[in-house]
């Protein structure tokens, strides 16, 4: 399984992005794949709130389109949204305090630790995950178009 942070989704949907023709080209390969993709709840709100962000978008997507978006990855039979299981507190927790991450890096500690439960690999531009011990972790646009994800 991945599990994809939104930095992804975002780039794969904005034309104007510089990493737009290769994370589009990822994204659809993952969605043709059998593989299991996770999409935590935290993406999907963190996609849904910059990609409607009129400060952060000269052209952002309407309500309409961003939840059209979300509900045609939902849709789709290898798309698992993700939540948070038993063992998320200990791991999330262990991942704070040995990454000392606090503010804008505690949402990237609660995507580690669920893809850290999951077995996953989580896939993602920002290098702050490397921080993350026990987390597998990758840039996709690095690999190559299609990633090896």
């Amino acid at each position: 399984m991945i599990v994809v942070d939104a930095n992804l989704l975002l780039y794969a949907y904005d034309a104007g992005s510089p990493y737009h023709q290769d994370a589009r080209r990822w994204w659809e390969a993952r969605l043709s794949e059998p593989r299991s993709v996770g999409i935590p709840w935290a993406t999907i709100l963190a996609f849904l709130r910059i990609g409607t962000h009129h400060r952060v978008f000269r052209h952002p997507f309407t309500v309409e389109e961003a939840t059209r978006h979300v509900a045609a990855w939902l849709e789709r039979p290898m798309v698992i949204p993700l939540t948070a299981g038993p063992r998320h507190w200990e791991i999330l927790s262990r991942l704070l305090h040995h990454a000392q991450a606090a503010g804008n890096l505690v949402p990237d500690a609660h995507l580690a630790a669920l893809a850290i439960e999951n077995g996953a690999t989580l896939c993602s531009t920002d290098r702050d995950f490397a921080r993350f011990p026990g987390l597998r972790w990758e840039n996709p646009l690095e690999t190559g178009p299609g990633g090896a994800a």
